[in-house]
């Protein structure tokens, strides 16, 4: 076999099963490595504590003027300060990793995660919306916002999302995303109503397997 051949693919069929962007976002998200906690340290009083957090906050600060670029290190400091409920500091890590690096849409989407987690939906929504105008590219970042309007039962933001998303003429999984959005609510409002808009939904399913 000659060595022009070598890099060419021989089967340009396509492949037996598809996976969409949504169910590679969705992978993606459950392959993340497990979060490793520190070792559990034993604090006896309040002057003890603080002092246990004094230590840990210096050794994050001392990594990130190590390499401030990195934004693990960030992230690693602003979930120390969430697990030890201190929402505001955790919030302030995040804001100034964002000033060292606003581009990366890692950064905007753990930001986003730790509002969601603690249930701060309206800061979520905020630093998802300040990360779409950003990095309006980026499908994920797109993804988890309309997810999450949807999670919360806000089907009116969550379709002015895809709208919004739409508007930067993203590939054919966003455009199956927002259609398969619109047909869980047509489910949803023919279950609510008895059937009576069962045909619309038939045809609109329809239409997605064309």
């Amino acid at each position: 076999m000659s060595r022009a051949n070598e890099g060419q693919v021989k089967n340009r069929s396509a492949a037996p099963i598809q996976i969409s962007a949504e169910q590679i976002i969705r992978e993606a998200a459950d392959r993340q490595e497990p979060h490793i906690l520190d070792p559990v340290t034993k604090v006896h009083d309040a002057e003890e504590y603080q002092s246990y957090l004094s230590s840990r906050r210096k050794h994050f600060e001392d990594n990130i003027r190590y390499r401030r670029e990195h934004i693990g290190n960030w992230v690693k400091y602003a979930r120390f300060e969430e697990e030890n409920k201190e929402y505001e500091r955790s919030r302030s890590v995040f804001e100034r990793a964002l000033e060292v690096e606003h581009r990366s849409a890692e950064l905007w989407l753990r930001y986003a995660e730790f509002e969601m987690r603690n249930e701060f939906v309206n800061r979520a929504r905020n630093v998802l919306d300040r990360g779409v105008q950003i990095l309006p590219r980026v499908d994920f970042l797109w993804y988890k916002y309309a997810y999450m309007e949807e999670m919360v039962g806000d089907a009116e933001k969550c379709r002015e999302v895809f709208e919004r998303w739409m508007n930067w003429c993203p590939d054919e999984g966003a455009w199956l995303s927002y259609a398969r959005f619109e047909v869980r609510c047509a489910k949803s409002i023919a279950t609510k109503d008895g059937g009576k808009q069962q045909p619309i939904l038939d045809m609109a399913t329809e239409g997605m397997k064309r």
